[in-house]
């Protein structure tokens, strides 16, 4: 609960001590109310022979209980708000509720007193608890990574810290083990379970050259890591970096919210005041009964409900979002994701993996089959880096074509045009038109099959003679179709911006369902596009590499990026980093957005009927002060702040 405004950071072992003091008072006081209850109910508070000093009141042991209980707990409690009322120049919860604590003690409300400050600082634990089960999610990505590295120098291995392994290093993973640092494998093979970071269920086989994180778990065989960033450097340091402040970027409903409480708080403690002061002259009636009304006041005056609430629901979206692989870099592009009514997509490496993949093969003679032509070709082809060679290959893979078995001499490869050699001993090549007239092969008919096709064909010949046309596509994400289906439901607009032919783009957003494409792009042309649509539908999304459309993120409402092939440009370019390169992920946060926001402004909208209600009805004397405390602050808040939660049921 905390303060009536946002408290300012303080550190952590000064707060967890705060907390436990809290509690402690909390357990003193039930104990006190349970105890004191009994001894006024049988025992008639067991009275002692002697007047208190100032107060002229006969003592008993149920008065000295209360008053010891309560005047330590007011006293530690106001202090607390004291130093921010003198050093902050504001009213925090603390104060108002020491003031009430003290006040209701004064006209010896005794039960009232204790059950006032009872109710704060129980509520206060269970507030902080919930609030910082957001921000533990996030911490706990810190907790994994561990603190010594297996380093190797001069092939022996060194134990060392972490924040000492400098980049260019070799470190050692073994089996069972959490990777400290992020690298590239150099040597060993293995799987890794990166759930902690990218959210991905399976573990993930590692082998020479690929990427690995920092806090992912090596579950299989060792590995030898080349490091290639410094541990405050690593993708799980930037994460939570960036997750942390994400609490700085303030949604434009935080922003409002602060604004009101400036005005909301002192506002009710005039009217307190007034209430105390003014209304038995005007309105008759005692001093005493205007004094606790005015204390009833003073804690409906404390607008820590929806100031609490709304950056929690906030910052819980955005620890969820983390939770699920995607960083969203503040609460502003919480509050931007809500109003978005347009999604556009780059294509390459986007809504495609960038990555070629066989679509067909078109044989010249169908009595042959196609696994001929492909093994001719893929036994050339594993020779070479186009990726036209490797989508062949990979698909002689997929096919579990044994090439070892294919005798493989004289391979040349000509950039540009194709590759040529002899497989078992006949002549093979794989080109484009071009190539194969230089070779004096006869593809004509095979280029023939093909034509009219809009996507990249290249010819098999085997004996100078077309044996198939393979034809290759740019291979779309397996969730891309789920994403845009998803998004169109939702009432949602998506578009395409590439650089690609216009007969390449217009076939791949028809199998999507994309209904605005916008090929043959240059990237100022993107940017020209995301300035087109701005403001006509609502806000307007782009979906990119981070990378060569970087322009067009920064102009858009919101710029989400693909991070899996270079999570470090992403983090820069984007608002919003898809980490695993999910697109399924998007219409999830757009609905987990607007939730958020639905929430945010049920929270606002509740707290302050409650709060307007209760103040009412304690103006005229029809509830309790203790009760007020119960529905109207503590209760509220902490009613509110479990609305939060429900964001966790979002699929």
């Amino acid at each position: 609960m905390g303060t009536c405004k946002e408290k300012p950071e303080h550190a952590l072992g000064e707060e967890s001590e705060n907390k436990r003091v809290l509690v402690g008072f909390a357990v003193w006081l039930g104990i006190t109310i349970l105890v004191c209850g009994v001894l006024d109910i049988f025992f008639d508070g067991i009275p002692i022979n002697f007047t208190v000093p100032l107060l002229n009141l006969p003592a008993s042991a149920s008065m000295i209980l209360y008053y010891t209980a309560i005047l330590a707990a007011a006293i530690y409690i106001g202090i607390t708000g004291l130093k921010e009322l003198v050093v902050e120049r504001r009213f925090s919860v603390e104060f108002l509720m020491a003031v009430a604590g003290l006040g209701a003690l004064a006209l010896d409300y005794r039960f009232e007193a204790a059950t006032v400050l009872f109710l704060y600082c129980i509520a206060e634990y269970f507030e902080g608890y919930i609030q910082n089960r957001a921000r533990r999610t996030v911490e706990k990505l810190s907790r994994v990574i561990p603190e010594n590295a297996r380093l190797i120098i001069d092939g022996k291995e060194v134990s060392v810290k972490v924040s000492e392994v400098q980049t260019g290093s070799t470190i050692m993973v073994k089996p069972g083990e959490r990777i400290p640092l992020d690298g590239n494998v150099v040597d060993g093979f293995s799987h890794v379970d990166q759930a902690l970071v990218t959210g991905e269920s399976v573990p993930v086989p590692k082998r020479v050259n690929d990427c690995v994180f920092a806090g992912t778990l090596n579950t299989g065989g060792v590995l030898k890591i080349a490091v290639t960033k410094k541990a405050s450097e690593t993708l799980v340091s930037r994460i939570v970096e960036l997750v942390v402040e994400s609490q700085k970027r303030k949604a434009g409903i935080e922003r409002l919210v602060d604004r009101f409480a400036r005005f909301y708080v002192p506002v009710v403690i005039a009217l307190a005041v007034f209430t105390a002061a003014g209304l038995p002259f005007l309105l008759g009636g005692g001093f005493e009964t205007w004094f606790y009304r005015s204390l009833i006041l003073l804690v409906v005056s404390c607008p820590s409900a929806f100031i609490i609430s709304v950056p929690a629901t906030i910052f819980v979206a955005i620890t969820i979002a983390a939770k699920h692989g995607v960083i969203i870099k503040g609460g502003v592009f919480i509050e931007k994701l809500a109003k978005v009514k347009r999604v556009v997509f780059d294509k390459t490496g986007t809504l495609t993996l960038g990555r070629q993949a066989v679509h067909e093969v078109r044989r010249v003679d169908l009595t042959k089959a196609e696994d001929e032509a492909i093994a001719y070709a893929a036994a050339l082809d594993q020779f070479s880096n186009h990726p036209i060679a490797q989508a062949i290959v990979r698909k002689a893979v997929e096919r579990k074509i044994d090439l070892s078995k294919l005798k493989v001499t004289d391979v040349v490869e000509v950039p540009g045009k194709g590759i040529v050699g002899l497989v078992n001993d006949k002549h093979v090549a794989i080109g484009n038109l071009e190539f194969m007239r230089e070779l004096g092969c006869n593809c004509t008919e095979a280029f023939e099959i093909s034509e009219g096709d809009v996507h990249t064909a290249v010819c098999v010949s085997v004996a100078k003679t077309g044996l198939a046309a393979v034809c290759v596509v740019d291979q779309i994400r397996e969730d891309a179709l789920r994403a845009v289906k998803e998004l169109k439901a939702a009432g949602v607009k998506t578009a395409m911006l590439t650089g690609d032919r216009a007969e390449i783009a217009n076939d791949t957003a028809l199998g999507l369902g994309i209904e605005e494409v916008h090929s043959e792009l240059f990237p100022e042309d993107k940017l020209r596009c995301i300035e087109d649509m701005k403001g006509k539908d609502g806000l307007v999304a782009m979906v990119g590499d981070g990378v060569n459309d970087a322009p067009a993120l920064a102009a858009s409402d919101v710029g989400i990026a693909m991070g899996a092939r270079g999570v470090d440009v992403a983090l820069e370019s984007a608002d919003v980093v898809l980490v695993k390169d999910e697109l399924a992920q998007i219409p999830y946060l757009l609905k987990l957005s607007q939730k958020a926001m639905v929430i945010a402004k049920q929270n606002i909208a509740a707290s302050l009927a409650i709060k307007f209600v209760l103040g009412a009805l304690g103006l005229v004397g029809l509830t309790p002060l203790w009760f007020t405390v119960a529905a109207g602050d503590d209760g509220v808040t902490m009613l509110l702040l479990l609305n939060t939660l429900r964001l966790e049921r979002i699929k």
